[in-house]
């Protein structure tokens, strides 16, 4: 039974920043001995509202990130296949490339994360912030037989893809290398286009730029019906646009969000940490479960036992 005296003095206040997606959480300093209060508000946040930001955490290192990323499941290892940018952490660093395309982490696996959570470590002057989608929304946003479509397809998620179709730019030297080591192994995986969320049982879109192709399409059929329901997603009504600051702290739902980190720097550093947390295999509507086609991801992270969020 939790008593007044196991309750913090104050919890964290939500701060609501859009209608569909995103929140400050204020009054919190992240680390590893938050108490199962705190955490819980900040757990029913995320679920809520998608991506949360913190400001002002400059106390935290790359371990007390992973100590505070504990406390909301289980850390995977940084990347099924990037192994040399961290241990404990994945370095997103501009020196070897931008994500400027929308897409949800790791979804060529079939244990998709649930969650990732992104500290600040150096920042340019100008630009480098990152926007981020609801694809819970985006779902909801459909016509009636627009969702009874999405809702029977599958879709092929890979590692390997077009680059510079994607990204819109010729990788560096760095980036090559980088691309080289993100490819050394390949992964393929046929997700729902529409799955389940584990915990709040809202239903969101599964796509971004890591699908290949639409089960049982052609390459032109399956870029036209991503096309369509893509663009749903990144709707601009759909979207929160965090500007960086030193310190900040960004964590999203990956079961509910795409992510853009927009490349309007120039040249300058931009370096960031970031930690997953293990996910569950994604179901569709209709019950059935991701499958795999290609790679083995249980190096990478284990299969989490999601609950459902309390009321």
């Amino acid at each position: 039974m939790t008593t007044e005296a196991t309750l913090p003095a104050t919890l964290p206040s939500v701060v609501k920043l859009g209608s569909r997606i995103g929140a400050r959480i204020d009054g919190v300093r992240l680390a590893g001995d938050l108490g199962p209060a705190v955490v819980e508000v900040i757990r029913k946040a995320l679920v809520e509202h998608k991506v949360i930001f913190f400001r002002d955490q400059d106390q935290l290192t790359e371990d007390g990130q992973y100590e505070f990323a504990e406390l909301l499941g289980s850390p995977t290892t940084p990347h099924p296949t990037v192994t040399s940018h961290g241990e404990k952490s994945l370095a997103i660093d501009s020196e070897y490339g931008s994500a400027n395309s929308w897409h949800t982490d790791v979804t060529f696996v079939d244990r998709i994360p649930k969650a990732s959570i992104l500290r600040a470590v150096t920042l340019p002057s100008y630009g480098g912030s990152t926007t981020w989608a609801s694809t819970v929304a985006a779902y909801d946003s459909l016509p009636g037989p627009l969702r009874e479509l999405a809702e029977s397809l599958r879709a092929v998620h890979t590692n390997v893809y077009d680059y510079v179709g994607r990204h819109g730019q010729q990788p560096g030297a760095k980036a090559r290398e980088h691309r080289a080591e993100f490819e050394s192994s390949l992964y393929e995986t046929e997700h729902p286009v529409v799955r389940v969320h584990p915990e709040s049982g809202e239903r969101a879109l599964l796509l971004g730029h890591f699908v290949k192709n639409f089960a049982g399409f052609s390459s032109t059929e399956s870029q036209t019906l991503f096309r369509l329901f893509q663009d749903r997603v990144t709707r601009l009504e759909n979207t929160v646009r965090w500007d960086w600051a030193p310190g900040d702290v960004a964590i999203w739902d990956n079961r509910a969000t795409q992510h853009y980190a927009v490349n309007d720097y120039d040249d300058q550093p931009r370096r960031l940490t970031r930690i997953t947390l293990a996910g569950d295999i994604p179901v569709g509507v209709d019950g059935r479960t991701s499958t795999v086609i290609t790679g083995n991801a249980e190096h990478y992270s284990v299969i989490d036992q999601p609950r459902r969020l309390a009321s």
